[in-house]
């Protein structure tokens, strides 16, 4: 009988598995589909396979602007989170000091906050500020929302070092920016490179917050979102959605690569450091 409920029990989990990805993934399998599809309307049955949405990209000159102030934005916000993030991931895991949990928690709040909300509320700010609208006050709102990630990324890297590498380097005399670019800089490469990777995918792929600060010139998402009034235009958008599906899942993909190289080369340092001593 316990056998039998065990049974039971995989296969329902099974199928709910199942049904979970099938619901999760299948409009990411309709995009490209519509994508080759030769025909203006959005709908079943298939008419043919072309390449044509795709030669349309390469004719529109605003969706050209766009691609590069996307560009801009997304490797402008992965640098500058990616730095913020280090410095408060090494003060995290190497420092002790007054309240830090609520500061580590504020930091962190993005991760909670409905992204509607913090747009809005930094729209009221710069607003009151009298500041006007550009690229740059996109990059301060998705530099707000990144930092998080890259605090969680890089607080691992961070917690997995040896202080003994660094107290050896400083008994042989070395300074402490010649520690930080000799010592450690080379361990946690890596969990800054996938940090500087989600990041820029994150940002890439954001739209509320361009949305509510962008200016004159438009990210890709944003005029992404202009083109869907326009029914002849949805092939092409279907086309342009499939390229950024694709390099989304290569960015996702190469920075989880980068993390378990990582892992995997610390774990096989240690075991090697064991078995020395």
């Amino acid at each position: 009988m316990t056998r039998m409920l065990r049974a039971m029990s995989a296969n329902w989990l099974t199928v709910y598995a199942v049904a979970f990805i099938l619901f999760l993934y299948a409009p990411v399998v309709l995009l490209p589909m519509f994508a080759f599809n030769d025909a203006t309307v959005i709908a079943f049955p298939l008419a043919g396979f072309t390449t044509d949405w795709f030669t349309v990209l390469w004719e529109t000159e605003a969706l050209h602007d766009a691609v590069r102030n996307s560009l801009f934005v997304s490797f402008t916000t992965a640098v500058l989170s990616t730095v913020l993030g280090a410095c408060a991931a090494r003060a995290i895991a190497r420092y002790r000091f007054p309240v830090k949990g609520g500061i580590v928690g504020f930091i962190m709040l993005p991760l909670v906050l409905p992204e509607i909300i913090v747009a809005v509320s930094l729209l009221v700010m710069l607003m009151q500020l009298g500041m006007s609208l550009s690229l740059w006050t996109v990059v301060g709102g998705h530099v707000l929302i990144c930092v998080p990630f890259s605090i969680a990324i890089l607080n691992s890297a961070y917690s997995g070092l040896d202080r003994s590498l660094e107290e050896a380097s400083y008994d042989l005399g070395e300074s402490r920016w010649g520690t930080f670019r000799r010592v450690i800089l080379p361990l946690v490469l890596p969990g800054m490179i996938s940090s500087l990777l989600i990041c820029f995918t994150i940002s890439l792929d954001e739209f509320i917050i361009a949305f509510f600060l962008t200016g004159t010139d438009v990210t890709l998402p944003v005029y992404i979102w202009s083109q869907l009034r326009f029914p002849a235009k949805l092939p092409s958008i279907m086309a342009l959605g499939t390229i950024l599906l694709t390099l989304s899942i290569l960015m996702l993909v190469l920075g989880e690569w980068v993390r378990r190289r990582s892992a995997r080369k610390r774990g096989l340092d240690d075991t090697s450091a064991g078995g020395l001593i």
